[in-house]
C-alpha cells in the first residue's frame, strides 16, 4: 500500500512568496463595515488610554522632569504616545479581532469558500489592523495639536509614517496570531515582546539615559525607529537618517508579512 503523501512543511510554505492580488481589499471592505457598528465604543476603547496617559502623565510627571532633549516632557511624550498608540491599536487589531474572526466566527473558512486564498485574508487583516492603527494617531494627534504639542504642517508628514508602522506591528502581530492556539497566548506576546519595547524605544524617556548595550539594542526594536521618525516631525525638526529608518521598519513590515502568510497557510491548508 502506498504512503499518503506527507502534508507541506513550514520551509515549504516559507520558499513561496505571498500571492499579491486586490481581492484583499474585500477582506478590508467587510472589516469596515463591520467596525462602522461599533465605531464609538472602538474609538473611545482604543483612543482614551493614550491620551489619558498623555495627560496624567504630561502634566503630572512633567511638572518634575522638566525640559528633555530642549522641549517640555509633554512635548517629548506626545510624539511618544503617537507611536504606541499605533504599536498598540494595530496589535490588539491583529491579535484578537483577528483571531475571533479565524476561529469563534470561523469567518476565514467562509471566505476561503469564495474565490479567495489565505495570502489574500492574511493582506487584508493586516492592511485593515493598520488602518486602526491610523485612525487612533490620527485622532490622538488632533488633541496634541489642540493641546499646543505640534510645531507646524511637518506634522502631518507623521500620518504616512503611522501607515507603514501600522502595517509592521500588524504584521507582527498576525504572526502570533497564526500559531496561537487560544486567547491565553497573546499573554506572552504582551510580556514577552509588546511590553519591553514600549519601555525600550524612546517612548516615556530618551534612549540616551539607557546603558550602552541596552540602547544599541533597541535600535533592533521597530517602535524606536517610528519614533526616531515621529518626534522630529511633530517638534519642528527634520529627522536623521530618516531613509534608514523607513527601511528598517518596511523591512519588518514585509518580513512579518512574509512569515505570517506562511503559517497561515500551514494551518488552513489541508
Amino acid at each position: 500500500m502506498r504512503n499518503p503523501p506527507a502534508e507541506p512543511t513550514l520551509i515549504h510554505y516559507l520558499t513561496q512568496p505571498p500571492w499579491l492580488s486586490l481581492r484583499f481589499l474585500a477582506v478590508w471592505l467587510r472589516n469596515l463595515r463591520v467596525w462602522r457598528k461599533l465605531m464609538i465604543p472602538s474609538l473611545l476603547g482604543n483612543f482614551g488610554e493614550p491620551v489619558l496617559y498623555l495627560l496624567a502623565l504630561g502634566y503630572g510627571l512633567g511638572q518634575l522632569v522638566g525640559e528633555i532633549e530642549g522641549m517640555t516632557y509633554m512635548v517629548f511624550l506626545g510624539s511618544g504616545i503617537i507611536c504606541s498608540s499605533a504599536m498598540t491599536g494595530a496589535t490588539f487589531e491583529a491579535l484578537y479581532s483577528a483571531y475571533t474572526r479565524l476561529t469563534m466566527q470561523q469567518t476565514w473558512a467562509a471566505m476561503l469558500a469564495a474565490p479567495m486564498n489565505v495570502d489574500d485574508i492574511v493582506l487584508g487583516e493586516i492592511v485593515w489592523a493598520a488602518t486602526k492603527a491610523l485612525i487612533n494617531s490620527t485622532a490622538i494627534l488632533i488633541v496634541a495639536a489642540s493641546l499646543g504639542l505640534v510645531a507646524d504642517l511637518r506634522a502631518l508628514l507623521v500620518l504616512p509614517v503611522i501607515g507603514l508602522a501600522g502595517l509592521c506591528f500588524a504584521a507582527i502581530a498576525m504572526i502570533v496570531t497564526a500559531i496561537s492556539k487560544s486567547y491565553d497566548f497573546f499573554l506572552y506576546y504582551f510580556t514577552l515582546v509588546l511590553t519591553p519595547m514600549l519601555l525600550l524605544s524612546g517612548v516615556f524617556f530618551p534612549l540616551e539615559s539607557l546603558p550602552g548595550a541596552v540602547s544599541a539594542g533597541a535600535m533592533f526594536l521597530p517602535l524606536a525607529h517610528v519614533v526616531l521618525l515621529v518626534r522630529p516631525l511633530m517638534t519642528g525638526g527634520v529627522p536623521d537618517a530618516a531613509m534608514l529608518h523607513l527601511l528598517v521598519i518596511a523591512s519588518y513590515a514585509v518580513s512579518a508579512y512574509w512569515i505570517a502568510t506562511a503559517l497561515a497557510r500551514r494551518r488552513l491548508i489541508r
